[in-house]
């Protein structure tokens, strides 16, 4: 019987759909045109361009400085949060507790980022990168939580009551032990957290203030004034960056696991 080629034909497409915008983004950085609807052969004018904007690294300074903090807080409150949810779920308090951490996810994401600049305006907190902080925590925390409490759910506590019945304190069984067996799960919600708190515009684009624009606001910004190819060299960069990070955290994961 012959086989059928239609799967292989919907796969490509589909990876077409998906890759070429990316492969004709990053072909038209080094195009000299203005406009991409010509080729005018290769060039770096644009990364040239783009390395001599201040206005871009300073967004990228606020947004790795927002998304560093944000994943430090996120992680030790959305850990300690799920920890709390798997050990004493069954409680009206832990139900109430989760439904507090689940909210955010399903929440549309102008809705939050209205109600938290009214609530930072009524309280008078003046916007800027604190408010955005403030912004990022409250839904990356419920990013962590969930992807912490998915492995606690697998996670046997008996080997935490050997390590103390052999005489380790509760911080020792925790750090030598607990943390550990979680650390997949933390690292996973970790980095998350960081990508979606470089990915926010919706949110940040409420709750920023003067001098605290981030990448994605600067980006918009360039977008309305008409920069796109200084935008396709950046967004080649970017991507660079994170083909680099995946590629070297499989090798450091293939190494760990064959020593």
């Amino acid at each position: 019987m012959k086989r059928s080629r239609f799967p292989i034909v919907v796969t490509a497409a589909v990876m077409a759909f998906f890759y070429l915008p990316i492969l004709l983004l990053v072909a038209n950085s080094f195009n000299p045109a203005r406009f991409s609807s010509r080729w005018q052969g290769f060039s770096l004018v644009w990364y040239a361009r783009l390395f001599e904007s201040p206005e871009i690294w300073q967004a990228l300074k606020n947004t790795l400085v927002i998304a560093v903090s944000v994943t430090a807080v996120s992680v030790v409150l959305g850990t300690a949060a799920a920890f709390a949810l798997h050990r004493y779920g069954s409680s009206r308090l832990q139900r109430l507790h989760f439904t507090l951490i689940f909210q955010p996810l399903v929440v549309p994401e102008i809705l939050m980022g209205i109600s938290l600049l009214m609530f930072f305006v009524a309280a008078g907190v003046p916007l800027g990168l604190f408010t955005i902080f403030l912004a990022h925590v409250t839904f990356c925390v419920s990013y962590v939580a969930m992807t912490v409490l998915g492995r606690l759910q697998d996670f046997d506590f008996s080997i935490v009551e050997a390590a103390r019945d052999l005489g380790a304190s509760p911080w020792q069984s925790t750090r030598k032990v607990l943390l550990p067996m979680l650390m997949p799960g933390i690292v996973a919600g970790a980095l998350l957290a960081f990508t979606l708190s470089v990915d926010d515009f919706v949110i940040t684009f409420f709750v920023a203030g003067p001098g605290s624009t981030t990448l994605p606001l600067r980006i918009y910004s360039m977008i309305k004034f008409g920069a796109p190819p200084m935008i396709n060299a950046l967004s080649t960069l970017l991507l660079a960056v994170t083909l680099t990070a995946v590629v070297v955290s499989q090798r450091l994961v293939r190494r760990k696991s064959v020593t």
